[in-house]
């Protein structure tokens, strides 16, 4: 059952009243394989008669009531839950591509999603077109016959820039074909954002980071209408990019709490975020989509309920002293990753682009003093002032 309440919906939807052994929380159903009575139920599970689990690559109990979940919180028709994020991105990808088709991927895109596209693509004989963000009419130029696909992420990471929902939908339009729409809202949430109210076709999440919350597990999904779904189901029954059934445990108990702890992470970043602009003696540029100083601010008014809890800031000084600031933090931990209930920080130049060079950073828009904070659960003045003590160093 799906309910108006993103809050009821985290907690209730997919979960059915009766229970094994009447138990309030969906068991762990560890099996990889499940058992028929008889062989006329074999025979009418084959004719799809008979709604009944068959091989743990195909389907788990405890991962179709987080999939029944997610889907009512997103608002779709249906969801698939894969080993990680780019697992889901690989997979949906490769199960709507041909060779001789083309995609469209806009430049500020996830790195692996960029690499997937760029470098992995061609050997399927399957070309990308980059276009960059908010530029529609360079997106409209790009379309060719053979584009079956326009993916794109809203918030991007680092910078934080918001795809206009409407503008691409209107796009998707006027171009007609069997085109589709795809959102990567890892950064959004489905508590900030709907896209597929916005005639989206699908979204993607890393549930990793906001929907399970607390940094233990690996987990993706892809949300949308049931016969899309249902593609991609088949693509991953074959290649096999599941998610474990404790892991699924996992994540329906976090997305139990994941809309208390998205208002919480809400409203401290947006507190962080002010804070951090007044720095300017050592800040050279904060960006976050509620401050009014962010160049998608109105735009983020408009599609998004809360503007989630990363921060990226420039620092106005130079490498070793970027450093020092990162060495200097107590409370915050330095990690590559975000959207659990630990305050965490990295630096992109020194974590995620160590292999590139300065110069191969920088035209990425990776510059030396980039900064990025996920902002977790701790009281916003611990973090504000455990980020005061790193900045102090520095002046």
């Amino acid at each position: 059952m799906k309910y108006k309440s993103v809050h009821t919906n985290a907690i209730h939807a997919g979960e059915k009243q009766a229970k094994f052994c009447d138990a309030l929380t969906v068991p762990i159903f560890q099996t990889a394989t499940y058992v028929f009575k008889n062989t006329r139920d074999i025979e009418r599970f084959g004719r799809k008669e008979l709604a009944h689990y068959e091989y743990g690559r195909y389907g788990n109990p405890t991962q179709r009531a987080a999939e029944e979940k997610l889907a009512a919180m997103e608002g779709g028709e249906d969801c698939l839950l894969f080993a990680s994020g780019m697992a889901a991105i690989a997979t949906t990808l490769l199960a709507f591509l041909s060779k001789g088709d083309h995609i469209i991927l806009t430049d500020d895109s996830y790195k692996k999603t960029f690499q997937f596209c760029v470098h992995e693509l061609p050997r399927f004989g399957i070309e990308t077109t980059i276009v960059k963000m908010g530029h529609y009419d360079e997106l409209i130029k790009a379309v060719r016959k053979n584009t079956k696909i326009i993916l794109t992420e809203s918030p991007t990471n680092p910078y934080l820039n918001i795809a206009d929902f409407s503008k691409l939908a209107r796009i998707k339009k006027k171009i007609g074909g069997d085109i589709l729409l795809i959102i990567d809202s890892t950064f959004g949430t489905p508590f900030n954002q709907k896209p597929l109210k916005w005639r989206c076709d699908l979204v993607f999440h890393s549930a990793t980071k906001y929907l399970a919350g607390h940094n233990d597990i690996l987990a993706g999904a892809v949300i949308g209408a049931h016969h899309l779904i249902e593609k991609i189901r088949m693509f991953q029954g074959a290649t096999g990019g599941i998610i474990a059934p404790h892991c699924a445990y996992l994540l329906l108990r976090g997305l139990k709490t994941f809309p208390t702890r998205m208002e919480r992470q809400n409203q401290s970043a947006l507190q962080i975020a002010a804070w951090l602009e007044k720095r300017k003696d050592v800040i050279e540029k904060v960006y976050y989509p509620g401050l009014k100083s962010h160049h998608d601010h109105e735009l983020a008014k408009l599609q998004m309920k809360g503007f989630g809890g990363v921060i990226s800031f420039v620092i106005s000084r130079p490498l070793r002293r970027v450093k020092q600031f990162l060495n200097a933090l107590k409370l915050c931990a330095i990690a590559p990753s975000l959207g659990g209930v630990e305050t965490l920080i990295t630096h992109p130049a020194c974590v995620s682009y160590y292999a590139y060079s300065k110069k191969e950073r920088q035209k990425l828009g990776i510059v030396d003093g980039l900064i990025r904070l996920s902002v977790g659960l701790e009281d916003p003045q611990d973090i504000i002032h455990d980020l005061k003590r790193g900045l102090d160093r520095i002046i």
